[in-house]
């Protein structure tokens, strides 16, 4: 059953309760990794394999996401900066115990290609509270996975 969360602004990727923060490196320049992130939202699917289905909303101001284990999340998109952020916040989902949520992905120019640093800042439950904070380290790996995995498929397009 989804249901709606408390609305929350940018600057709760600094003061939620819970922030797990990550980084990788890939080869492309930000510019060519922000659209991967923002304008092919449907191609979320090929790299993100938490991502079973992403679907740009509201004429591309938000979009809906299907992760694995049938967790459905409603977002609108709260930052829109061509090679430095793309940040998002969820407004409904079914997650149990999830009260707000908010992800930022952060791109800065390294070397000739992108340091990309991922935010997953989230309010919720004791017992959610708890499984995020046990469940971080594979957060962690799923998104250097994805990157490895966003990275090679940029690389592939490259001539």
């Amino acid at each position: 059953m989804t249901r709606r969360l408390r609305t929350v602004e940018r600057e709760f990727a600094e003061s939620a309760p819970m922030r797990l923060v990550f980084a990788a490196e890939v080869a492309a320049p930000p510019d060519v990794v922000y659209r991967a992130l923002a304008d092919e939202v449907e191609s979320w699917p090929s790299w993100f394999t938490a991502v079973v289905r992403a679907t740009p909303t509201d004429g591309g101001a938000g979009r809906e996401v299907r992760l694995r284990g049938g967790i459905v999340v409603r977002e609108t998109i709260m930052a829109a900066e061509p090679g430095a952020c793309y940040a998002y916040r969820a407004d409904a989902s079914n997650a149990p115990g999830l009260r707000a949520l908010l992800e930022e992905w952060r791109l800065t120019p390294e070397g000739s290609g992108t340091r990309v640093r991922w935010t997953f800042a989230a309010d919720g439950t004791g017992p959610f509270r708890l499984a995020l904070s046990l469940g971080r380290a594979g957060v962690g790996r799923s998104f250097r996975d994805a990157v490895r995995r966003l990275d090679a498929r940029l690389a592939a397009r490259t001539p």
